[in-house]
C-alpha cells in the first residue's frame, strides 16, 4: 500500500469520527440558545434540559444504529457503510442548523429536532466500530493498532473543533445575535465537514471476497455463534464508557461545584487534556504492536482502578497545576487503555461479523452506560456528599474490564483475515 493511499484511508476512517463529536461539542456549546430557540416557554433550567434530554435520545439509538450499520457493512462492504453513515449524520447537522424555530413552526420544532437527533444517534452507533474495523483491517502489517488509534484521535479533534468555532463565533459575534442566529452557523458547516467524508469514502477502492456461504443476516449469526466474544467486547467497553465520559464530559462541572474553579479554567483543564490524550493513545497503541493488546488493557485498568481516587483528590485542590495533574492521570488512563482497544476489538471476531459483532459490543455499554455515567455522577455526588463519588464508579468500571482483559487471548501476532 503507497503512502497516499495509506494517508486516505486514515483520513476516510478518521473523519466520520471527526464530524460526530464536532457535533457533539457544538450541541453542548450552544445547548441554552437551542433551548431557547426551540421551548421558549420553559423555564432556563427546563430549556437546558430539555436541550440535553433530546440529545440523550440521540445516545439511545447508538445501539440500534450499532447494527443497523454494522448489518450493512458485514452484507454489502465497510464502504457502503461509511458512506451512509457519514452522511446521515451530516444532513442532520446541516438540518438542525435550518430547523425553524417554536415561533415558526410550533410543537412540531421541538418534535422535529428530536427525530433530527435519533436519527444521528442511529449514524453514530455504526460509524465509529465500522471505520475501527475499516482502518484497521486495511492497516499494514504490524500497525494496527496504530492506526485505529489514530482513527480514535478523531474523536478528539472534532470535540477541539467544535469547541473552538464556538469560542470564536462568541469572540466575533454580540451575544444577542449569536442567540438570534449565529449559534446556526457551526450546525451549517457540518455538511461540508460530511460532503468531505462522503467524497473521500467514496474514492476508497474495496476489495471483498467472495464467500462459499452467504450470511442472511449478521445480526442473527452473532447473537447466535458469537455471543461470548461480544459479550467481552461490552467488558472492554464499560471501563472506557465510564471513563471517558467522566474525564472529558462531567469533569468541567465537578471541578466547578466541587473546587470553585471558574468555567474559563475547567474548560482549559480540559482542552489541554484533550490535546494531550492524542500523543498518549497513539503512543500505547504503537507499544501495542510490539508487545501485545492485552498488556496495555491491564495496565489501563489498573492505572484506573488503583489511581481513581488518588486523581480526583489532586483535582479536589486550590492550586491549578495540581488540578492538572490529577486530571492528566485520568489521561493516561484513558490513553493507554483506549488506544490498543480499537484494534483489540476489530481482532476478537471474525470478518463476516466483525462490524455487527464490534458496534453491538462496543455500543449498548457506550450507550446506556457511559450516557449516563455524568447523570449518574451528579446524583452521586449530591446524595452522598462525597465529592469522590465519581472515583468510585470509575473503579468499579475498571475491575470489570481488567476481568474482560484478563480472559483475552492475544491477537497482535494472530493472522488478520479481512472480509
Amino acid at each position: 500500500m503507497g503512502r497516499s493511499q495509506t494517508k486516505r484511508i486514515i483520513a476516510a476512517g478518521a473523519i466520520g469520527n471527526i464530524l460526530e463529536w464536532y457535533d457533539f461539542a457544538i450541541y453542548g456549546y450552544f445547548a441554552a440558545a437551542i433551548g431557547r430557540t426551540f421551548f421558549p416557554h420553559e423555564s432556563p433550567i427546563a430549556q437546558i434540559l430539555a436541550a440535553f434530554g433530546i440529545f440523550a435520545i440521540g445516545f439511545l439509538m447508538r445501539p440500534i444504529g450499532g447494527a443497523v450499520v454494522g448489518y450493512v457493512g458485514d452484507r454489502f462492504g465497510r464502504r457502503a457503510a461509511l458512506t451512509f453513515s457519514v452522511m446521515a449524520m451530516a444532513v442532520p447537522t446541516f438540518l438542525v442548523g435550518a430547523l425553524p424555530g417554536y415561533q415558526v413552526l410550533g410543537v412540531a420544532a421541538p418534535i422535529l429536532l428530536t427525530l433530527l437527533r435519533m436519527i444521528q444517534g442511529l449514524s453514530v452507533g455504526g460509524e465509529y466500530t465500522t471505520s475501527i474495523v475499516f482502518v484497521v483491517e486495511h492497516a499494514p502489517p504490524g500497525r494496527r493498532g496504530l492506526f485505529g488509534a489514530i482513527v480514535c484521535a478523531g474523536t478528539t479533534v472534532g470535540i477541539l473543533l467544535g469547541s473552538a468555532s464556538g469560542a470564536v463565533l462568541a469572540s466575533m459575534m454580540s451575544p444577542a445575535a449569536l442567540e438570534a442566529w449565529g449559534w446556526r452557523i457551526p450546525f451549517l458547516v457540518g455538511l461540508l465537514v460530511g460532503l468531505a467524508g462522503f467524497v473521500l469514502r467514496r474514492q476508497i477502492q474495496e476489495e471483498l471476497k467472495a464467500r462459499t456461504a452467504v450470511v442472511r443476516s449478521p445480526l442473527v449469526e452473532t447473537v447466535r455463534d458469537h455471543r461470548p466474544a461480544v459479550a467481552r467486547l461490552a467488558g472492554f467497553a464499560v471501563f472506557l464508557a465510564v471513563l471517558f465520559y467522566i474525564s472529558f464530559v462531567y469533569i468541567a462541572s465537578w471541578l466547578q461545584l466541587a473546587d470553585g474553579i471558574s468555567p474559563a479554567h475547567a474548560l482549559a483543564i480540559n482542552t489541554i487534556s484533550m490535546v494531550v490524550i492524542i500523543p498518549v493513545m497513539c503512543g500505547a497503541s504503537w507499544l501495542s504492536d510490539r508487545i501485545g493488546r492485552r498488556p496495555l488493557l491491564l495496565a489501563g485498568t489498573s492505572i484506573g482502578f488503583v489511581g481513581a481516587v488518588p486523581f480526583f483528590w489532586l483535582m479536589h485542590h486550590d492550586d491549578l497545576l495540581v488540578v492538572l495533574l490529577g486530571q492528566m492521570g485520568l489521561v493516561v488512563a484513558v490513553g493507554m487503555y483506549g488506544g490498543p482497544l480499537a484494534a483489540a476489538m476489530a481482532e476478537a471476531v471474525p470478518p463476516q461479523v466483525r462490524c455487527t459483532a464490534v458496534a453491538v459490543g462496543y455500543n449498548v455499554p457506550m450507550g446506556l452506560i457511559g450516557g449516563c455515567s455524568p447523570l449518574v455522577a451528579t446524583w452521586l455526588v449530591d446524595r452522598t456528599g462525597d465529592d469522590l463519588s465519581p472515583a468510585y464508579m470509575i473503579m468499579a468500571a475498571a475491575l470489570v474490564s481488567f476481568l474482560a482483559a484478563l480472559g483475552y487471548k492475544e491477537t497482535y501476532r494472530d493472522k488478520f483475515e479481512i472480509a
